[in-house]
């Protein structure tokens, strides 16, 4: 009796870490099976630096997701910045170094296409198969397999 409420137990608890596409809060896992595309999506919540000495208590308000793929089996760490800037100094230098500024403010939005007669199996690309998406971050991400 014992094991079967063991077991009962660890089913529910795989049920509960285990979400539908859909919004998945940090530690939750969701499955994309044969998409066309999927997106992943930050809503970008403001950087709260209100921790000890003024340090950001939520990752600034980007979103850390790990993407395994059953075409290849590997895991691709994606992050989403939206309140990162990744602007260049020279921008700010009067032009002196002859470099054009680039850059800009991190994304809260990428999508995933699957692409047909992959030569690699090991690109980001080929979503194909079993997706599975985990959020390892500290903030919420949506999920959305087509």
């Amino acid at each position: 009796m014992k094991k079967i409420f063991a077991l009962t137990v660890a089913f529910i608890a795989g049920i509960a870490m285990t979400a539908s596409a859909g919004s998945i809060a940090p530690g939750q896992m969701t499955k994309c099976n044969d998409a066309k595309s999927i997106t992943l999506e930050n809503p970008g919540p403001a950087n709260d630096a209100s921790g000890k000495d003024g340090y950001s208590v939520n990752d600034r308000g980007g979103a850390n997701v790990a993407i395994w793929k059953s075409s290849n089996f590997t895991t691709t760490p994606v992050t989403l910045g939206p309140n990162d800037n990744s602007d260049s100094v020279n921008g700010s230098d009067g032009g002196r170094t002859g470099l054009p500024q680039r850059g800009g403010m991190g994304k809260h939005k990428i999508t995933l296409t699957s692409q047909n007669n992959f030569s690699r199996g090991d690109s980001i690309g080929d979503i194909s198969g079993l997706v599975k998406i985990t959020n390892t971050g500290q903030n919420p991400v949506t999920v959305t397999c087509n």
